[in-house]
């Protein structure tokens, strides 16, 4: 059976593969960022560097939905300890990294405002478009929300045991320290993966029982099959 057509391994292999490419993709949009790079006074940057700003926003978008499997897949792992609060964590993570998702198209219409007018009112116009109550509360608010709704389910797998206690710290921090150009990305890169990449590896090692949940039963079934008198037959020869 292909990977394709078998639901739990393909399920487990895509979370596991999109936790480690997240940070990958996210790391390479920031240092895509024309603005990121240069620091400073960014007023026109964007104008001047439309191109460098398009790879930018692309990767930095896909950055965020490639999180989406990945949450999924760590809600999944929550089945007997703190289940309430996984499922709670894991859909405001899942609401808020829609949101950065969609703000991201907001460098497109820098980059095309800042060419096309004055770099200072173009960059003023983008910025009176961010400060509207719609965008702060609709998806700037719920963006940031949704990090802690990360980092909550961090912690839950953490506590159910499925990840080091470390991992939410790390891909927190690594997340809001990328954008600090140079130093900030390439130790907030490195902290991003290790947090996420930890969790992702330990899901494409993971055996499908283990995944879907069936490795204890299983072994309880065969621990009772081969104990003494359990009523089970001999193995035929």
């Amino acid at each position: 059976m292909s990977v394709l057509s078998d639901a739990r391994a393909f399920r487990r292999t895509a979370a596991g593969l999109c936790l480690v490419a997240a940070p990958l993709v996210y790391v390479a949009g920031v240092v895509a960022d024309p603005a990121l790079r240069q620091g400073g006074d960014v007023v026109g940057v964007y104008g001047r560097h439309p191109e460098q700003v398009s790879v930018s926003a692309s990767l930095l978008h896909w950055s965020w939905v490639l999180l989406v499997p990945g949450i999924i897949g760590m809600i999944h792992l929550i089945r007997h300890k703190g289940v309430l609060f996984g499922h709670v964590a894991g859909g405001l993570a899942l609401l808020g990294v829609v949101n950065f998702s969609a703000l991201m198209l907001g460098d497109f219409f820098y980059a095309r405002l800042e060419r096309v007018l004055p770099p200072e009112q173009g960059a003023r116009i983008g910025d009176e478009a961010f400060a509207d109550p719609g965008a702060t509360f609709g998806f700037q608010v719920p963006g940031f929300a949704g990090l802690l709704g990360l980092f909550l389910l961090g912690l839950a797998l953490a506590y159910s045991r499925r990840t080091p206690w470390w991992a939410p710290f790390a891909m927190l921090a690594g997340i809001l320290g990328a954008p600090i150009y140079p130093v900030g990305t390439i130790v907030g890169g490195l902290l991003y993966l290790a947090g996420a990449g930890v969790i992702g590896l330990r899901m494409l090692r993971m055996t499908d029982d283990e995944w879907a949940g069936d490795a204890p039963a299983r072994a309880a079934v065969e621990a009772r099959g081969a104990q003494p008198g359990s009523g089970k037959t001999a193995s035929t020869r």
